[in-house]
Formats: structure tokens, sequence, C-alpha cells
């Protein structure tokens, strides 16, 4: 089975930035398109970003032109560089494998990492 563990949320101003990391275990993450998910309290999880295999990459308008994802296959890892962050942001982020040529993921979910975004 593959293991998604993401780390590097925290709590930031608005305007800030975060880096959260996705790494894997018990798989060549390479391999695999991944896409990085956002959960709101009362709200559904949201595809945000995604990366293949070959490093092209997609964003929601939510995020796009702030966010920016991206992958160290040295590091079995993907990344999601988050600025300009506002409120609206806070969320618990979650990354997983995608189905080739789609948003839509297929593994299971991990417990997250927490975003806040408040003064």
């Amino acid at each position: 089975q593959v293991q998604l563990v993401e780390s590097g949320g925290g709590l930031v101003q608005p305007g800030g930035s975060l880096r959260l990391s996705c790494a894997a275990s018990g798989t060549i993450l390479s391999i695999y398109a991944v896409g990085w998910y956002r959960q709101a309290p009362g709200t559904q999880r949201e595809w945000i970003a995604r990366i293949t295999s070959s490093g092209q990459t997609n964003y929601a308008d939510s995020v796009q032109g702030r966010f920016t994802i991206s992958r160290d296959n040295a590091k079995n890892t993907v990344y999601l560089q988050m600025n300009s962050l506002k409120p609206e942001d806070t969320a618990v982020y979650y990354c997983n494998k995608l189905v080739a040529g789609t948003a839509y993921a297929y593994g299971s979910w991990g417990q997250g990492t927490q975003v806040t975004v408040s003064s």
C-alpha cells in the first residue's frame, strides 16, 4: 500500500507563506500523478493542484498564481508552496494519487495537515 504523509502546516498571518510536503513510503512516487486537496469546516474536500509524472501542473482558480506544486523525485516527495495566503485558505490540506489524466483521487486519505491563516 502507498502511504502518503502530509506535513508543514501551521499558523500564518495573511500574506504569509508556507510550504507543505507530501512524503511517500511503500512506492516510488515519481510514477504517479499527485494532487493536493483541502477541506474547510462544513465544506467538501476541494481539489486545488495537480502534478503529473512528467512534471506538468494544473491549479484550481482559487489558488492559481499563489500556489505552486512541485516534486523532488530523489526525495520521493511532492510539495505545495503557498504564497500570499488568505484567511479563506484555512483548511486541512491533503495529498493523494490521481487517476491518470484526471483530478480524481484513488488512494486512501491520510490525516492531512492543518493550515490556519489568521491575524
